[in-house]
């Protein structure tokens, strides 16, 4: 793969160096890693984070932060060696499975003509797009660690979803940085994906046909995207979400703030979606960890791999319109405690083994049903424990590369500071960008730096 600097009208990236990073202790012989049901439903696409660090506090070049986070990486790769090794189509039954090989994960260094400060940081499409050195399908892990002329610097993870979702990358993130800080281990990695089997025989409540569906490569390019969605940056302050989480919590029943949020956005996306529509969805990403239990063992917390469904709640566009941010937030808490059961885990994993061979994805993804924005919350994804030996970092957050989607999508996570902020990333259609920034609550800040106090 050559580097190929990336330019445009603010600023040039040019790529400097690329290298291949193997874990430092192997496993004596190259394996095959199944992958659970959970996994085939999760796809292959790649999953992007980026962390922006204002001053790399190491006493020497940025050369040298380069060679510590390649050392770090190697030890944490040890840990992870699933994420060091090849994706690859089994030949029997053509799904993909991971061979432990240590062939690596990709490491470049790139070097950007601006500085921090000059980011817009609101309008992801400008900001990151183009900056990134297109995925390599030979490594499921690539990392990107750019420096800016004011010696700060962005490094961003790239992940194929096959090895996990956002609390396995969150693992891997926190052992690594702990590694590179040469801090003691808080866990250790539970790699056993034979826990996510299908029961024998396989059984599921019919429910599963009207949510979930199987679907070809062509379905899936051909995607119906709401209109032409853009990708932004938001900035919550901790007061706008206590107020929203105050309203919804009334008659002794205290509201999430993730159910709080999700209530105020489905009330602004009825005002963003076209007249002709009668009802709308939202979803929400729901981890199974610590709630599924197959053939007597618990999956915990430190399970890596899928292990995610979707909760969908459906409403007609009047009756979201009318009704008390209260009653919406009742939805929204009664739409997402329907897939919180073990049961509900199961089911899934054996409606998935009914469906193999092939592709499923659940409707409202593929952009079924009408306009609909799917929520994932990142509470617990680490940010300011993200520091590799030069300090915290000032934002955390995900950067999306595919470029279809089916629904709009809202990922939230903690602010770096601590101070309950939320760091918002969005691709939505322009009308709910629109009515999200003009709603008089001001609950959605464009993220500029002085937010980060860049």
């Amino acid at each position: 793969m050559a580097l190929v600097d990336a330019r445009d009208d603010d600023y040039t990236v040019s790529f400097i160096r690329k290298s291949v990073v193997k874990a430092t202790v192997t496993i004596p012989e190259p394996y095959v890693l199944t992958l659970s049901n959970l996994d085939l439903l999760s796809g292959r696409f790649p999953v992007t984070y980026f962390y922006i660090y204002h001053k790399a506090k190491h006493n020497s070049s940025s050369a040298s932060i380069a060679d510590e986070l390649r050392k770090s990486l190697a030890n944490c790769l040890s840990h992870f060696y699933p994420f060091a090794g090849r994706i690859i189509s089994n030949t029997e039954t053509h799904e993909p499975q991971i061979v432990c090989d240590n062939t690596g994960a990709l490491f470049l260094e790139a070097q950007s003509s601006n500085s921090l400060k000059e980011l817009d940081l609101y309008n992801l499409n400008k900001c990151l797009e183009g900056k990134l050195v297109p995925t390599n399908q030979e490594f499921p892990v690539q990392v990107q660690l750019t420096n800016y002329k004011c010696g700060g610097i962005i490094i961003t993870f790239t992940f194929d979803h096959a090895l996990g979702d956002a609390s396995s990358f969150s693992k891997f993130l926190l052992m690594w940085s702990q590694i590179a800080r040469k801090k003691s281990l808080s866990f250790s990695p539970d790699h056993r994906r034979y826990l996510l089997r299908a029961r024998n025989p396989p059984i599921y409540n019919p429910s599963f046909d009207e949510s979930f569906i199987s679907c070809s490569l062509h379905d899936i390019h051909n995607i119906s995207t709401p209109r032409t969605l853009v990708k932004r940056l938001y900035y919550i302050d901790a007061s706008s979400i206590d107020m929203l989480q105050k309203i919804v919590s009334i008659d002794g029943t205290k509201r999430t703030k993730i159910e709080a949020f999700s209530a105020y956005i489905w009330k602004i996306m009825v005002k963003a979606i076209d007249k002709g529509h009668k009802k709308c969805k939202m979803g929400w990403l729901v981890d199974g960890r610590t709630r599924i239990c197959t053939y007597n063992e618990k999956v915990t917390e430190n399970y890596i791999g899928n292990a995610l469904s979707i909760a969908v709640g459906e409403a007609s566009v009047s009756e979201i319109d009318q009704a008390l941010l209260s009653d919406v937030a009742k939805k929204v808490h009664n739409a997402i405690s329907k897939v919180t059961s073990a049961e509900h885990f199961l089911d899934l994993i054996d409606w998935i083994e009914w469906n193999k061979p092939g592709l499923m994805l659940s409707k409202i993804v593929l952009g079924q049903g009408g306009p609909a924005i799917v929520v994932s919350s990142g509470r617990r994804f680490p940010v300011a424990e993200v520091d590799f030996g030069f300090g915290s970092p000032v934002l955390g957050t995900v950067y999306s590369t595919i470029k279809k989607l089916g629904v709009g999508y809202i990922n939230q996570r903690q602010g770096a500071k601590g101070d309950g902020s939320w760091t918002v990333s969005a691709i939505l259609w322009p009308d709910m960008i629109e009515a999200l920034e003009s709603d008089s609550n001001h609950v959605f800040q464009p993220m500029t730096s002085n937010h980060l106090k860049l």
